[in-house]
């Protein structure tokens, strides 16, 4: 929650911000105090904390201090500590693996699941999929394009931006394009969704709530995750975007009954009559 506050809080109003502020500076203390505590605290009014709740995707002050109570107690069982050029490896593994399991926990507590739902609706009613992504997303929608082609429609994964804009502006109403962004402010996937809602086409996103690229999306799948350093890959992020994608896969998978396992199954199959016996 505390990660999706940070995300949301350049999209929120003025009087919004001030909740978002005093939240961010004492977690603990919302999840204790009453509504009209809060506003009071804030320099706000009662109605300006509930658009606040629902602005970060809470049903009410009530689900709000519920989900920040969830993470709070995810924190504190799973933690990051930078790593450094001091450490060994058994402190780096187990640094990056608490940081790895904490983000998982993230994605469990934050999905949207009315959201992903609807996501299956999109990608069941569409020919075609095709994933856009740049830098280390880029590598999330190559990966996408491997679990989705199995799935009986054709799917592709593109990265470089010139061919991301000019397959975007091709796409129609019987496509799905599905745009995956850490930050989402990645200027070239920005313009090519712009260019995919401007042809016809439905819009899923895989980034933050508020971002530029969500604003774009007909559905969002949120992902909140906070990174801890600018030095190494984006681990976290990276990990996030493809169990929502996987979550997304899988659900598509199972909406397909009989028919779509036995597809898996023989596309499994092929796969394992490249291996040789020793």
């Amino acid at each position: 929650m505390l990660d999706k506050i940070v995300s949301a809080r350049p999209s929120l109003s003025r009087a919004e911000r001030k909740v978002a502020d005093q939240v961010l500076e004492n977690p603990e203390l919302c999840v204790e105090v009453s509504i009209q505590r809060l506003a009071q605290t804030a320099g706000v009014s009662d109605p300006t904390v509930l658009r606040f709740c629902r602005a970060i995707g809470c049903k009410g002050y009530h689900d709000f201090k519920i989900r920040m109570a969830q993470s709070i107690a995810s924190q504190d069982k799973f933690f990051f500590r930078d790593v450094n050029a001091g450490d060994t490896t058994r402190e780096l593994s187990a640094k990056l693996v608490d940081s790895a399991i904490a983000s998982m926990q993230n994605i469990q507590n934050q999905l949207n699941h009315e959201a992903m739902e609807a996501a299956i609706d999109l990608y069941c009613n569409a020919d075609r999929v095709e994933f856009y992504g740049s830098g280390g997303s880029a590598l999330v929608a190559e990966d996408a394009q491997l679990k989705f082609f199995r799935l009986g429609k054709p799917a592709i994964a593109y990265a470089d931006p010139h061919v991301q804009k000019a397959s975007a502006v091709l796409l129609d109403d019987n496509a799905l394009a599905i745009a995956i962004s850490y930050s989402g402010r990645n200027r070239d996937v920005i313009e090519a969704m712009s260019l995919a809602k401007r042809s016809g086409s439905p819009v899923v996103t895989v980034t933050r709530t508020g971002s530029p690229l969500e604003r774009l999306a007909d559905i969002n799948l949120n992902v909140e995750v906070s990174e801890d350093s600018d030095v190494f890959s984006p681990l976290k992020s990276r990990l996030a975007q493809m169990v929502v994608l996987d979550i997304l896969a899988v659900g598509v998978a199972l909406r397909g009954g009989e028919k779509m396992i036995d597809r898996l199954a023989r596309a499994t199959m092929a796969i394992a009559d490249n291996f040789v016996d020793r």
